[in-house]
């Protein structure tokens, strides 16, 4: 197996478009680390680089202890599952996870050998005689990681490899690529849009937003403690609330007033905020720390309001609410107890203990 080392990494291209800025991460040996952020963030372009699929304007790549700047992909040891699978359409499934095997001129036992292992750990044994043409869009996204399987690489690269299926069966999907890890113990490197991915599988997420690595962190330390406004808000759904204001004193307390509606700071976020007083400042909080005052009071450091319920999406095991003051519009998370009534005053209680403050011009995170 092999750890991936990533040091002040660039891509320019020929138009002078620099879509990889000064990138540096480690992915350790068996990690399962995940690229996520908005479209064009430069996620891809790395991923094709650590592939050898585009030349690295400036900065190294090491898998293992080998720098690959210049080897070519084949040398790599790596293997890389696409987001539109990338099968051969006139072979059959065998045929198709056997490929590379056969162009490596192992022998005809061996190769079936992997490739019914690998039929097997993705419970596709019955349609190694099938073309891709007759398959779905999972079971050919299993053909094309049996594929990856059967090589045994030192890496995986996948490139939102569940894009292109439905809802429910990227469920199952992610649940079978972190099983599929835990299994192999293969470093994995897996690029993705959605954050719900990102969160669920990977052991550490890489934040990207226009070249630019913003946060490296596990799943929960990037949730709970984000590093700016932009990680805050793109991690989280629905997404966290952010709210502009100012740090006023009122009745010897500190106080986030937005104008609308005044929140008392805890005791440890007002010796922290202290410098902010009669200063704009950014408050976040998540919708599931906003509760429903008629009949919750779990939150540690409740600060009641009341403002007007919007809209209400019902989902069954739990309500979302948009909410409405004067200048604001924000969305709460809510057990579905009682449905609120539209156009109605709700009474709800924020829990400031878990609230975030950022610094309304770098955008930094301040709580």
């Amino acid at each position: 197996m092999a750890k991936i080392v990533v040091k002040n990494l660039n891509k320019y291209y020929d138009n002078g478009f620099h879509a990889v800025k000064d990138v540096n991460f480690v992915a350790e040996d068996k990690e399962f680390v995940v690229l996520v952020g908005p479209s064009g963030c430069g996620k891809s372009t790395i991923l094709r680089l650590i592939a050898g699929l585009e030349e690295i304007s400036s900065g190294d790549i090491y898998i293992g202890e080998k720098l690959v700047n210049k080897m070519p992909p084949k040398e790599r040891d790596i293997a890389m599952v696409f987001q539109n699978y990338a099968l051969y359409p006139h072979m059959t499934v065998e045929n198709n996870m056997a490929f590379a095997l056969k162009l490596r001129g192992e022998n005809k036992a061996e190769i079936a050998k992997k490739v019914d292992n690998a039929a097997e750990m993705l419970g596709i044994e019955s349609m190694l005689k099938r073309k891709p043409g007759q398959l779905s869009g999972g079971q050919r996204q299993r053909v094309a990681l049996g594929r990856a399987i059967v090589r045994n690489p030192k890496v995986f690269l996948f490139d939102e490899p569940l894009s292109n299926l439905d809802a429910k069966l990227r469920v199952a999907m992610r649940a079978e690529i972190v099983k599929l890890h835990r299994t192999l113990e293969n470093t994995m490197i897996y690029v993705t849009h959605d954050q719900v991915e990102a969160m669920t599988m990977a052991d550490r997420i890489v934040v990207m937003k226009d070249g630019i690595i913003h946060q490296i962190d596990t799943p929960l330390n990037i949730y709970n403690n984000p590093a700016n406004m932009f990680v805050a808000g793109f991690i989280g759904s629905p997404a966290i609330n952010i709210i502009k204001g100012k740090l006023a004193r009122k009745d010897a307390a500190l106080c986030f007033d937005s104008g609308d509606f005044c929140l008392k700071l805890t005791q440890d976020q007002a010796s922290k905020l202290e410098k902010y007083i009669d200063k704009e400042i950014v408050m976040g909080i998540r919708p599931e720390d906003i509760y429903d005052a008629r009949h919750d009071s779990m939150a540690e450091a409740p600060q009641p309001f009341n403002p007007i319920c919007d809209l209400v999406e019902p989902l069954g095991n739990e309500f979302h609410v948009v909410l409405k003051t004067k200048s604001f519009s924000f969305v709460a998370r809510l057990d579905p107890k009682d449905l609120p009534q539209v156009g109605k005053e709700l009474p709800v209680s924020a829990d400031m203990h878990k609230a975030h403050f950022f610094d309304p011009e770098s955008e930094i995170s301040l709580y």
